[in-house]
């Protein structure tokens, strides 16, 4: 079966100065992919090109068997759930406006949205009862965090691209949260591209890790291989999770 998302020799440049070179793997679907990397390692990047918010300047990126380009840009997005770190939640609309807002976009009726809207809060551990009519000032950042998952979840989505979506949580709900995705993500066997500088997150969450330095991938191993790659930014990563 082909790869659900493939990169082919791809490169970002701005003014002539490449954010990304030469990055060519393969997505394959149900699987976890976890991008790690320091700070302008070009993760986000790397991310960003899949679902079309940025364009390959060099090379090019297949998603689900055709080219980024050969995409409408808002069409493929919404068939690409998006969750990052700040979360982006509206603030004045309600939990189940956020959470069915591409549905609606789409054009579902109102009786699929809100039917999908509570199936996907229970999901992510809200109950629709409690939290559907709320609004994001009054959750905890675990519970935005897991509305954001929901939102990106809404419209069934094959593909979960994850911006750091962990990264502002502190430490016990990140882990339990975690912990949840994990097996959130067994339950629906969703194809998932997450980006993180925790090597802890990656462990946990990755199937395959690949290491991002200075805009080039470096490897991307299953997770279980990371500590033998001869590498030394591996070796520093692999290092600090001892």
């Amino acid at each position: 079966m082909a790869p659900i998302v493939e990169f082919r020799r791809a490169g970002y440049a701005i003014n002539g100065r490449a954010l990304l070179e030469d990055v060519s793997f393969q997505v394959e679907s149900g699987e976890i992919i976890v991008l790690l990397g320091r700070s302008g390692s070009g993760k986000t990047t790397t991310l960003r090109l899949i679902n079309r918010l940025l364009e390959p300047t060099s090379g090019e990126i297949i998603v689900e068997g055709r080219r980024t380009l050969d995409w409408d840009a808002i069409r493929l997005r919404r068939r690409i759930g998006y969750v990052i770190q700040e979360i982006g939640l509206f603030p004045h609309f309600t939990v189940a406006r956020n959470v069915g807002l591409v549905p609606s976009l789409e054009a579902w009726p109102d009786e699929r949205v809100a039917s999908r809207v509570a199936d996907v809060l229970g999901l992510v551990g809200l109950d629709p009862a409690r939290f559907a009519g709320r609004l994001p000032r009054e959750l905890s950042g675990g519970q935005r965090q897991r509305v954001g998952v929901a939102r990106a979840l809404a419209a069934d989505p094959a593909i979960l691209l994850l911006d750091e979506p962990f990264g502002a949580l502190d430490p016990i709900t990140r882990s339990e949260i975690q912990n949840e995705f994990r097996v959130l993500q067994k339950r629906l066997g969703k194809t998932m591209v997450l980006v993180t500088h925790d090597v802890r997150e990656a462990f946990r969450l990755g199937d395959r890790i690949g290491l991002m330095k200075d805009g080039h991938l470096v490897a991307l191993v299953p997770a279980t291989e990371f500590r033998k790659l001869d590498h030394p930014e591996a070796k520093a990563f692999a290092e600090s999770y001892a």
